[in-house]
């Protein structure tokens, strides 16, 4: 018998619900919860083991995907032998709703996992590692935005520092750590392409991404560690992932609007955002689309979006495919 077990992962805590048996009065399950430290993996596990049993094979634990902090515990959780499922937000948050959960805690989130995970088994799938390089490239491009982004502030504060006079020991303190950024930036960049073109398939698949235009280097190093890490059966499969999906708002400030998911990777995003500008200039596909969109009313925003929709349907057609970008309008 199957035993479903729901985490829900933030930075600091782990809550976790396990799906006991179901009363034999009332038809109500039970359920135990507990709430560990993130990082104490080890103890996660002997907990599992001595409230479910030793025989790992028959649990099913779902997580959701958190930033980086719930892949330490799904790498552990994985190599301890049982079934890890990484499951997706918003269909977790549609069952919660179609059941009747109202309360949004994180021990209220390990019991939607757990509960939905016992009630639609055929939507999850058994995590798989990614190899060691990709983990390895996925932490490098974690790093560099990191780097970029302080980069960027130090920028900011020397432009600050010029305009409000501040002294002379102040700006060269700030020109020399952007000079320091800017060499550690630029080594981490050599190390990652580098390793990207040891790999014959990750070399090639790059090759391919920048046979797109409006796919450079920035973009390309992302998605070609992307396709590599997650295993998409289509293109809207891939926009889904990344948060490009339009949604109507019925609440808010943006009551009425369609906007973005967004419910993907911020960073990867970003840089979508800038490559579908680029291409909204030079690539006649989405140039073209474009042009169509604001044509019949829609606004630069809205046409924007379906900008990078199209490129990471573009990008995922030639990684698939294996053939460099062919533009359908000349």
């Amino acid at each position: 018998m199957m035993q479903y077990v729901g985490v829900d992962v933030s930075k600091e805590k782990v809550d976790v619900c396990w799906l006991r048996s179901k009363d034999s009065e009332s038809g109500k399950t039970k359920i135990k919860t507990k709430v560990f430290k993130n990082r104490d993996f080890e103890i996660i596990t002997k907990w599992l083991k001595d409230t479910i049993g030793e025989d790992f094979s028959n649990i099913v634990v779902v997580l959701e995907p958190t930033g980086v902090y719930h892949e330490g515990l799904t790498y552990f959780l994985h190599e301890a032998g049982l079934q890890v499922c990484i499951g997706n937000p918003s269909d977790a948050r549609a069952y919660a709703k179609s059941v009747g959960f109202k309360h949004k805690t994180d021990k209220e989130d390990a019991k939607v996992l757990a509960y939905y995970a016992s009630h639609e088994p055929r939507n999850l799938k058994v995590w798989e590692p990614e190899p060691p390089l990709v983990r390895e490239l996925k932490a490098m491009l974690r790093r560099l935005d990191a780097l970029d982004k302080d980069q960027q502030r130090e920028i900011n504060r020397l432009e600050a520092s010029e305009i409000s006079g501040a002294s002379l020991r102040v700006t060269d303190s700030i020109r020399g750590m952007i000079d320091a950024l800017e060499e550690e930036i630029q080594r981490l960049k050599q190390d990652i392409d580098d390793r990207i073109k040891k790999d014959p398939v990750l070399a090639k698949n790059r090759e391919l991404l920048q046979s797109i235009k409006g796919v450079g280097d920035v973009l390309s190093r992302e998605m070609v560690v992307l396709f590599a890490a997650k295993k998409f059966s289509d293109a809207k499969q891939v926009a889904v992932y990344l948060g490009l999906t339009p949604v109507f708002r019925d609440s808010g400030t943006q009551k009425g609007k369609t906007v973005l998911s967004k419910l993907g990777p911020a960073r990867i995003r970003a840089k979508l955002y800038m490559a579908a500008v680029v291409a909204g200039q030079h690539n006649m596909d989405i140039k073209r689309q474009k042009h169509r969109l604001i044509a019949n009313g829609k606004s630069k925003m809205a046409a924007l979006g379906a900008a990078m929709r199209k490129l990471v349907q573009i990008c995922y057609g030639v990684v698939k495919n294996q053939q460099m970008y062919q533009p359908q309008t000349v």
